[in-house]
């Protein structure tokens, strides 16, 4: 009898052990839970700094001035005065046809003119010396003046297919190309001399090529949703590809009007940039990529990107205050790749949430044991087992 009670009494000395000792593991985890929600946010302060935002392109590099000289008429090559890799000036003699038959066209049509001229001259004069006033032939005279006015006409012609057989250069540049050699026919009959920019005219036909390589630009083609963003004099950064760690300042010298629609019937916009500084050995037909600053905030209060969120044309943010969450809505402005500026709804060194982790909020908790704690707690997970029964406490 006496060694029942001393058992009983052990027991109830165990049971009471336990519950102080499950009493004591509740009041320790569950200041911890809160705690713990804090330290599975992450946070960053709302900061001042400058808020840049670019819109990127891809980009070649051309220059400012290209040009096409082809004869004026067709004819056999006996002269080419420039080889590729000369510089020229305007005006400057390219190359030469032969001129035999243009010169025998000239000397013909100037003795054409010499007759009609002569034949005019004698009807005047037989006119003049007409004893009756009125009298001569004047259908005659005013008949031989339309032959002198086609011989006229005649001459100048031969005259400038004369001079045509002589190529000459229609800008100063450096000559990249010469289609053509000493011996070929060439010419078109017409001339398809011409200045571009940026490389547009077309030189595949053309007898010699000239190019300006001491004033190159760069030409961009952006998308028709930023193209409105864009405006002259605007600064930007242009990398060549072949030069990667050498990046160079632009300005933006135009915009396009017109957009080009290239594969998959995506429209597009040219955009032409003038270098500040080329670096040396920069080429025409060099690919690049640009990155124009469309927009720029100083001294801004700015928040990670990923910190904001948008619904509707209305941008919110979550704030950390007391370790409580609180959602907030926000002005936009500037916007970077990484970096958003908030104009107003934040003030400098507020806590503002980037991700979270964990699942319930304002949940309710069930019934847990020493060590768990019901599931269901704010950002709580699942309790593991325990030994005394104790209630759960939801958050």
């Amino acid at each position: 009898m006496r060694r029942r009670k001393r058992i009983l009494a052990i027991n109830v000395v165990l049971v009471l052990a336990l519950a102080a000792a499950g009493w004591g593991a509740y009041t320790l985890l569950w200041p911890s839970t809160e705690s713990n929600a804090a330290s599975g946010v992450r946070t960053t302060a709302a900061t001042r700094t400058s808020v840049v935002e670019t819109v990127s392109a891809a980009a070649t590099v051309q220059s400012a001035y290209t040009a096409t000289a082809d004869f004026g008429t067709s004819g056999t090559v006996t002269e080419i005065n420039v080889k590729v890799g000369d510089v020229v000036a305007a005006g400057q003699q390219l190359a030469e046809l032969d001129a035999t038959e243009a010169q025998q066209q000239v000397a013909v049509a100037q003795a054409n003119l010499d007759a009609a001229e002569e034949d005019l001259d004698t009807a005047e004069s037989a006119e003049d010396s007409a004893t009756t006033p009125g009298g001569g032939n004047t259908q005659s005279v005013t008949s031989l003046k339309a032959k002198v006015e086609q011989a006229e006409l005649a001459l100048k012609q031969a005259k400038d297919t004369r001079a045509a057989t002589v190529l000459t250069a229609p800008g100063a540049g450096t000559v990249t190309a010469i289609n053509g050699s000493v011996g070929q026919r060439a010419g078109t009959g017409s001339s398809s001399s011409q200045g571009g920019t940026g490389g547009d005219t077309d030189s595949s036909s053309a007898f010699i090529v000239l190019t300006d390589l001491g004033n190159l630009l760069v030409k961009a083609t952006v998308a028709e949703i930023d193209v409105s963003k864009i405006k002259v004099d605007q600064p930007a950064t242009v990398t060549v590809n072949a030069l990667p760690d050498t990046p160079v300042n632009a300005t933006v010298t135009a915009v396009d009007l017109t957009p080009t629609t290239g594969n998959n019937n995506i429209v597009q916009f040219g955009v032409a940039l003038g270098l500040t500084a080329p670096p040396e050995g920069l080429r025409p037909g060099q690919s690049a990529s640009v990155a124009i600053t469309v927009a720029r905030a100083d001294d801004a209060l700015a928040v990670p990107s990923a910190a904001v969120r948008g619904n509707g044309g209305q941008s919110t943010v979550t704030v950390l205050v007391d370790g409580a969450q609180t959602t907030r809505t926000v002005e936009v402005g500037v916007r970077s790749e990484a970096l958003v500026q908030i104009t107003s709804g934040l003030s400098e060194g507020d806590q503002v949430v980037l991700t979270t982790t964990g699942t319930g909020q304002n949940g309710t908790g069930g019934t847990g044991r020493v060590g768990g704690g019901g599931g269901g707690g704010f950002q709580g997970g699942p309790g593991g087992g325990g030994t005394v029964l104790i209630p759960g406490g939801g958050r």
